[in-house]
């Protein structure tokens, strides 16, 4: 049966074998090495689960980012203020109704935000400006009347500009006491509505990027030693702060201090000694460097100190147990604001950066010493153009969920929150407007400053609801059979065709000279008669067949080669060698109870696979190809039609490379052909007849958008109904690519408008199938918005993505189950209930595992739900296709077999997908085995009579020469016996 979802059993089977340890300093070097043998595929599927109870969801914004207003009501300028003074368009200082408003319709358990220190204290020490202290009282007021708890940061990077000036900022020591100071004055006015506070926000971008290298506010280059000072001193302001809540606040106010440190990820160039050393050392000199001191011991790490030697300041043994311990939770920042950013390049050790937030999770965990961790900020960024369709920062935000989720179900970490950056669009400091991060999209150039929920406050506010990401019923395995005479079969492209004969074929008849030269010796004149071609002369049949039967298949698909056939294009040279080799494989395979299903044509990259003539005269696009292919039709028909059943006459047409010519002669080509069988064979071969369409699965990207599922409407109409509407719908192409078509033939002033069939066309396509055939391997999802331009299809309209939480083959194929089910009900409900068979279906693997476990994971869950499909939806399935039969084709890793030094190796998905056809699917814990009666043999010979009659001709044929060779041999020797004498 298919995997069950990662949860229950599994959940705590990964758990228990990655037990992290007790964290302590240099433990979390064994966070890549873990990583790297975890369960495969299991590990990486979506996990569908929900949070503990109790887990908090949040979102943030930062008082520089979206306040706004800084000259009003007496507040006072701050660094960014200096830098940049467009900053805060999104004007929440005049607007905290609007903002709390959109964090109740969020449902958020709590809402982060800073306290401007410029805004409270205009020059940086008291007193207060009361206009600030209403402003700060009201959000807090307003936060607690929905239930929402606030997180409060007192610094988030935007220092008093006075006391830049005064002091030259966070590089005097005596920002440490004013920070304090301000600190009491808010923990004063607001603490008692505040339960978690974080003192600063990503002290490294304060000391590296304000300090160091200028980057960002107050814009200082001081080098590395000012930012390796600053942050000395933010470390003793922070702890100054904390020790004052603990001291005088916390007995009465009951709350949580802790500071926000940002990090990236990073991994080994290669998975070394040596390169994980530096993976480790890129993490303490990034987030250690606040790290270490705060939540182990006092002090720098090891790897800091002893690389920069004199340049890092040293704490006293006083100061060391002053700052240790200073924090009670791990508050930590993952995400756009450092990662792929602003992590100094001298601080990665020439490894490489990975968005991984649940091996940062695990790092931090076994680091130190299994802290409770708060995630205060997480997020991406999109184009600042993309306004309320953002697909790309949903598709962050899962996967950071996701990653979040995994953390805690499957290594073991305590994560108590998550917070979602942001809550609105705002300034993003060095990048200023250009990018967006907002749940709501904020109009910047309006006069009301409205907040429109984005996609991503939509998705946000379900996950929210849901605790996390719930198992679906429909994705639950299903438990049955499918009938009796279900098709179970294996596809390859072509067959591998060697016409090397391995019987003896001369003619001749020779003497064996055994006085004289001891060789034998051709009697002129004489030989034996010529013997026709057999089957059994092809040892390369022999082995395919058994390599076949050995599968238990019933049914197995391959296309003809037009061009091997009629080299030509047409009859005037026809290769019967091979013609002759196709008609032995398909009466082998029938012999052996495997029915055959062969395509006419299979498009490829030589010459759109047509003979070389017909491909260099316009191929599909010229319209005498359509009576070409009916003579190459009639002519397989004529010497193949006795021993095939099922046809194809085109294998997955590649719609979106044909024009619009090449279609509607491609159209007339299958209905001629259709027709041809219809009327001239199939009374005597009893045969049936169609076309097979490639059909993956288009899902909208945000399924509650009309406009996205209206493009995943039109993507499948282009891709499946524009072939498959005339054969099998009402005679025409679908009026949904007919109206896309004129409307952008319109606006782009060039005719891209389909042509229109006469009636006597219509009725000659209409109907031309007998069953509905269909190639399925993915999903893919689609959206209405253009903020890729490479990626947009200006035609459609539509916009091809990704979803980053699918899991991917190695050639980046996502693996998604549930859409098989969904073409069949799409297919179902389009063009009613004709038989369906899945004639390919499949997926590469690594093709240098020993165990090709994605392949079993795939087959699993995709026939899976072609058993729902058949069983609960009630869908006309008759068989399904495995993609493919070896390594040694086209079909490159999605074999069955590897082929390796001239022999064929079964892999484990092969020994897999047998035992599902012996068992006929997925039989539930109580169900009976199916009762399905082998079929009647009423010509037991028959299925053995053409090879012993081979066998017999090649039998006389060898007695025939022996006596023939006896007779000369003995004739001779009587005639040298008498010259002798």
């Amino acid at each position: 049966m298919p995997p069950p979802a990662p949860s229950g059993l599994l959940l705590l089977l990964l758990a228990l074998s990655c037990r992290p340890l007790l964290g302590e300093p240099g433990e979390g070097a064994g966070t890549w090495s873990r990583f790297q043998h975890l369960p495969y595929p299991d590990d990486q599927l979506f996990l569908h689960d929900t949070f503990p109870e109790g887990f908090l969801w949040g979102a943030g914004s930062a008082a520089p980012q979206v306040e706004g207003a800084w000259g009003q009501d007496g507040g006072g300028p701050s660094v960014w203020d200096a830098l940049s003074p467009r900053r805060g368009a999104a004007d929440s200082y005049g607007r905290p109704e609007r903002d709390l408003e959109a964090v109740g319709r969020l449902g958020l358990s709590h809402y982060r935000f800073s306290l401007a220190w410029a805004r409270l204290l205009p020059n940086g020490t008291a007193p207060a400006n009361p206009a600030a202290v209403r402003y700060y009282a009201r959000l807090l007021s307003g936060l607690r009347q929905r239930g929402v708890r606030p997180v409060v940061t007192l610094y988030h990077r935007d220092l008093p500009q006075r006391l830049q000036e005064l002091y030259g900022g966070w590089q005097h020591p005596a920002l440490g006491e004013l920070f304090r100071d301000y600190a009491r004055l808010c923990f004063g006015l607001f603490g008692a509505h505040v339960r978690h506070w974080l003192t600063m926000d990503s002290p490294y971008l304060v000391a590296w990027h304000g300090y160091a290298t200028g980057r960002l506010a107050p814009g200082v280059r001081g080098g590395r030693r000012a930012g390796y000072r600053v942050a000395h001193h933010l470390l003793q302001a922070h702890a100054k702060v904390w020790h004052l809540y603990n001291d005088e606040f916390r007995p009465t106010q009951k709350g949580q201090v802790s500071i926000a440190l940002s990090s990236h990820w990073i991994k080994p160039q290669q998975m070394i000694k040596s390169d994980i050393k530096e993976c480790q050392k890129s993490l303490d000199f990034v987030l250690g460097w606040f790290a270490k001191p705060i939540f182990i011991d006092g002090d720098y790490p090891q790897s800091m100190k002893t690389n920069l030697s004199s340049m890092l300041p040293e704490f006293t043994e006083a100061e060391k147990k002053f700052i240790r311990g200073t924090a009670d939770f791990f508050a930590l920042s993952f995400g756009a604001t450092l990662s792929f950013h602003l992590v100094d390049s001298d601080m990665k050790f020439q490894q490489p950066e990975l968005l991984s937030l649940r091996q940062l999770l695990y790092w931090i965990s076994q680091e130190y010493n299994k802290p409770q961790i708060f995630i205060v900020e997480s997020s991406w960024f999109v184009s600042g153009n993309i306004k309320t369709d953002d697909f790309t920062y949903v598709n962050y935000l899962k996967y950071l969920i996701t990653d979040t989720l995994k953390a805690i179900r499957y290594d073991g970490v305590t994560v108590i929150g998550y917070t979602a950056w942001s809550l609105m669009d705002g300034f993003e400091w060095l990048r200023g407007y250009s990018i967006r991060r907002g749940l709501f999209y904020v109009d910047f150039h309006s006069q009301d400053k409205k907040l429109m929920a984005k996609s991503s406050a939509l998705f946000y506010q379900k996950v929210i609801k849901d605790n996390g990401f719930p198992a679906v019923p429909e994705n639950e395995p299903l438990g049955g059979t499918f009938p009796c005479n279900f098709a179970w079969g294996v596809t390859d492209i072509s067959l591998q065709i060697d016409t090397t004969q391995t019987q003896f074929l001369d003619p001749n008849v020779y003497v064996w000279d055994v006085h004289k030269t001891k060789k034998l010796i051709k009697v002129d004149g004489v030989g034996a008669p010529k013997r026709k071609p057999h089957c059994v002369d092809f040892a390369a049949i022999r082995l395919q067949i058994s390599l076949l039967q050995e599968m238990h298949i019933t049914h197995f698909h391959f296309s003809l080669i037009w061009p091997w056939i009629l080299p030509l294009g047409n009859e005037t040279f026809v290769n019967h060698t091979v013609l002759f080799y196709y008609q032995c494989f398909v009466s082998e395979l029938n012999r052996v109870n495997i029915t055959p299903v062969v395509a006419l044509w299979q498009p490829k990259v030589e010459n759109e696979g047509l003979p070389l003539s017909l491909a260099q005269h316009g191929g599909w696009e010229n319209p005498q190809i359509v009576q070409a292919f009916v003579a190459y039709a009639r002519l397989c028909f004529k010497k193949l039609g006795q021993h095939i059943k099922f046809w194809i006459t085109m294998n997955e047409p590649e719609v979106e490379k044909l024009t619009r010519k090449a279609v509607r002669n491609l159209l007339m080509a299958h209905a001629e052909g259709w027709h041809l069988y219809d009327k001239k064979f199939r009374k005597t071969q009893k045969g049936k007849i169609s076309i097979a369409f490639h059909a993956d699965w288009v899902e909208p990207a945000f399924p509650f958008l009309k406009n996205d599922e209206n493009a995943a409407a039109r993507v499948l109409e282009f891709d499946i109904g524009r072939l498959a509407e005339p054969i099998f719908g009402k005679s025409d192409y679908p009026d949904v690519t007919r109206q896309q078509l004129h409307q952008r033939s319109t606006l782009v002033s060039h005719d891209l408008q389909l042509p229109y069939f006469s009636e006597q066309e219509k009725k000659q396509i209409r109907g031309t199938f007998d069953f509905f055939a269909l190639s399925h391997y993915t999903t893919v999802l689609v959206n209405s918005e253009n903020d890729n331009p490479k990626a947009y299809d200006y035609h459609l309209q539509v916009q091809r993505l990704n979803d980053i939480t699918w899991l991917r083959s190695p050639r980046r194929t996502p693996v998604v189950p549930w859409g098989l089910r969904k073409i069949l009900n799409w297919v179902k409900n389009k063009y009613g209930d004709a038989p369906i068979y899945i004639i390919a279906s499949g997926i590469d693997d690594d093709p240098n595992a020993v165990e090709d476990k994605l392949r079993i994971y795939y087959l699993e869950n995709y026939i899976n739900e072609a058993l729902k499909a058949y069983a609960l939806d009630n869908i006309n399935l008759r068989g399904y296709f495995v993609y493919s039969f070896t390594d040694r084709s086209e079909s490159r890793s999605y074999g069955f077999y590897r082929y390796v030094a001239n022999q064929y190796e079964p892999k484990p998905s092969m020994l897999h997908y047998r035992q599902i056809i012996d068992n006929n699917t997925f039989p539930g814990p109580e169900a009976s085995d199916p009762l399905c009666p082998e079929e009647l043999v009423l010509c037991p010979e028959c299925g053995t009579r053409q090879p012993r009659r081979s066998l017999l001709a090649f039998i006389a044929f060898i007695l025939f020469s022996f006596v023939v060779t006896v007779f000369l041999i003995a004739n001779n020797s009587r005639r040298i016996n008498r010259r002798s004498k």
